[in-house]
């Protein structure tokens, strides 16, 4: 029996988390479907997943004029081409992921008259840290591209409630799976390497607390928002430390403001580091600070609570689902840095409440967030839309 065709369709296989979410479904899906992976070119200093895709064999097609900056002209341009690819591979399933590819993709997906058109939001393109005009923009589109998808999967209830909120489609047309990683990669380092080796390993101290925040370093992940907090953290605690894990085109920027701190003695920055030593450094850090003012479901949320450690966030996006305040970390309003640096510095002088908002985490994330499960949930949902393929399909486009 003839597997069905799937194309996921993303615009780059950098190193992030929209992006290894996507790369873990194809290599998944394999099994049950012909899968092609569609992307477009990588121009970001994030580091790339490509290699990783080559050395998992994952089939993929390059589309040159799928960038992610608008362009009109450029973007034209990329439909037409997934328009031609997608006749030509005969997809039976077109899955789109990120703001941009979901757009062009599942407007080409239906001018080819794919069967099935399937869209997971890893964030939503629209928010309050963004310019006016882009969020009418992607609101409009995001609006117009409902009618012609069959499912929207959401990585948390808020994304959900979020696009719902903005007119974007209709309630059956949402389901929420959370986003899969190599849980046991991370639930296993602290058998195999203490925090201290951890830190020493990072040219830290054993003996130093040492708190850390897990992005690229890229507009709107917060950086600026723990630098803020980072003086008061500073002066409470002497000997803590700070652990910066990730790259990207602002770190010259970062490395300069930590500087005009006087904090650079004691900041480390890893740079780009490979997805499977996350982990090691994650158990580095004795607090995790996620202060993005931009995400679905930041994956550095689980990850942390899989390796047990306490979360200081912004009570943002997904981040209630997973960082349970006061039981496994602490949720604080967005851009209140002087909270920020206080719940830090509870958890800095307690150990005790490290350890066990830590093992609340690790509870909590366990049976949430295993690629098996992930994929299990997708795939059920492909089979259903499959099975219905042949009922009339949506057709009142917004012209």
């Amino acid at each position: 029996m003839q597997r069905p065709r799937v194309g996921h369709v993303i615009t780059r296989l950098i190193l992030g988390g929209a992006q290894e979410n996507t790369l873990h479904t194809v290599v998944g899906q394999r099994a049950d479907y012909d899968v092609t992976l569609v992307i477009g070119v990588d121009d970001g200093t994030e580091g790339t997943l490509r290699d990783r895709a080559v050395a998992a064999n994952v089939r993929m097609l390059v589309v040159p004029t799928l960038v992610r900056p608008i362009r009109p002209l450029t973007d034209v341009l990329a439909l037409l081409e997934l328009v031609r690819l997608f006749r030509r591979e005969r997809f039976e399933i077109v899955h789109t992921h990120s703001s941009k590819a979901g757009i062009l993709g599942r407007l080409a997906a239906w001018i080819a008259g794919v069967p099935v058109v399937v869209h997971t939001q890893h964030g939503l393109p629209f928010h309050e840290y963004q310019a006016g005009w882009k969020n009418r923009f992607y609101i409009w589109f995001e609006r117009r591209c409902a009618p012609i998808t069959d499912l929207m999967i959401c990585v948390s209830d808020r994304t959900t409630r979020g696009a719902l909120d903005a007119g974007i489609g209709r309630p059956e047309q949402y389901v929420t799976i959370h986003s899969g990683f190599e849980l046991d990669r991370f639930l296993a380092v602290r058998d195999r390497l203490t925090p201290p080796s951890a830190k020493q390993r990072l040219g830290i101290p054993s003996d130093a607390l040492v708190v850390g925040k897990v992005a690229r370093l890229f507009p709107l992940k917060g950086h600026e928002q723990f630098l803020a907090a980072a003086p008061e953290i500073a002066r409470a605690h002497p000997d803590a430390w700070f652990l910066f894990v990730g790259d990207g085109p602002i770190r010259a920027q970062v490395e300069e403001k930590v500087a005009a701190l006087g904090l650079k003695e004691r900041t480390v920055f890893t740079g780009r580091v490979p997805p499977d030593v996350v982990p090691e450094c994650i158990q580095a850090m004795d607090v995790v600070v996620h202060t993005s003012l931009r995400e679905g479901l930041a994956r550095v949320l689980p990850q942390a609570g899989a390796v047990g450690k306490p979360i200081v966030t912004f009570d943002l996006d997904g981040a209630p689902e997973i960082v349970k305040n006061g039981a496994s970390g602490y949720l604080v309003a967005p851009l209140d840095t002087s909270a920020l640096a206080r719940r830090v510095s509870e958890l800095l002088v307690d150990s005790d409440l490290r350890r066990n908002m830590g093992e609340t985490g690790r509870q909590i994330v366990e049976n949430m967030f295993s690629l098996e499960r992930m994929l299990r949930r997708i795939n059920e949902e492909y089979e259903r839309l499959l099975a219905a393929r042949e009922c009339p399909r949506i057709a009142d486009v917004p012209r």
